[in-house]
């Protein structure tokens, strides 16, 4: 058994079964589906989110094996990829609890433990007026540029969300000036030593995909390009063409799919 509490769960739950108390709790329930469960609670009067794994069963292990991903079998990988992006300085959630019990890999029971990201939107619900109620210029240009940056980031340590949209960063509304961002969701997020081009262009076809009714220009896709590639616009549009066209072609394989 694996345990890991912030102090405060650690005093309340010190004479109890700290699985028992997770599966206790009562919140806002934001997704469910029959092995796991995301929820927000409150808890001496500051709110929290709670991720309850319950085991995937081997259907699922063997499914994943046979494409050839890797099954996620509990909340280990989110526990693990939220400390990777804390080294980062890539600002993502905080984790106050973690715990994971049992051998078998199918009946794996774990649970994470998160405090709420209080005063933030999710980037998917504040752009979506943009196109007919379209930001200041210049918040655009740093949001772009920060969403760039990241992205470069994580893709150069080997680190691919998997599920890179608009609606998996929160902004900070009090601190719109500096435009802090804060990535969640990182249930499934792959960590590697170097990432395979395949995976870049899910993630960067993923992110595109989100943002193509927000109403963005064709200059505002070059800067993106041109900050996450380090490199001058001719060059994105020659030798790193073959890439940004992969790119549109994933970007636009989830569009007509949705």
């Amino acid at each position: 058994m694996k345990l890991i509490l912030s102090p405060v769960f650690a005093k309340a739950w010190q004479t109890a079964d700290p699985f028992a108390k997770v599966w206790e709790l009562e919140g806002d329930v934001y997704r469910e589906v029959k092995t796991r469960k995301t929820f927000r609670f409150e808890f001496e009067q500051k709110s929290y989110f709670a991720k309850i794994h319950l085991g995937v069963g081997w259907r699922e292990i063997i499914k994943n094996l046979l494409t050839l991903r890797k099954p996620i079998v509990s909340a280990a990988n989110e526990w693990h990829a939220i400390s990777k992006l804390n080294e980062l300085g890539i600002d993502t959630m905080t984790a106050v609890g973690f715990g994971e019990r049992g051998r078998n890999p199918a009946r794996i029971q774990s649970f994470i433990l998160t405090e709420d990201l209080v005063d933030t939107v999710s980037l998917e619900h504040y752009c979506a007026e943009w196109p007919d109620n379209p930001p200041s210029f210049a918040f655009k240009i740093r949001l772009n540029a920060k969403l760039a940056q990241v992205s470069r980031q994580l893709h150069e340590a080997g680190v691919c969300h998997r599920d890179y949209y608009l609606c998996h960063f929160h902004l900070n509304t009090t601190e719109l000036e500096s435009v802090k961002v804060s990535l969640i969701d990182l249930h499934r997020a792959l960590i590697k030593n170097s990432l395979s081009r395949r995976w870049i262009i899910k993630d960067i076809g993923g992110l595109y995909f989100s943002a193509m009714n927000i109403g963005l220009t064709q200059r505002d896709l070059y800067r993106f390009m041109k900050i996450y590639s380090g490199k001058s616009l001719k060059d994105c549009l020659t030798t790193q063409q073959s890439f940004w066209r992969a790119v549109e072609k994933k970007a636009l394989k989830l569009y007509n799919k949705t």
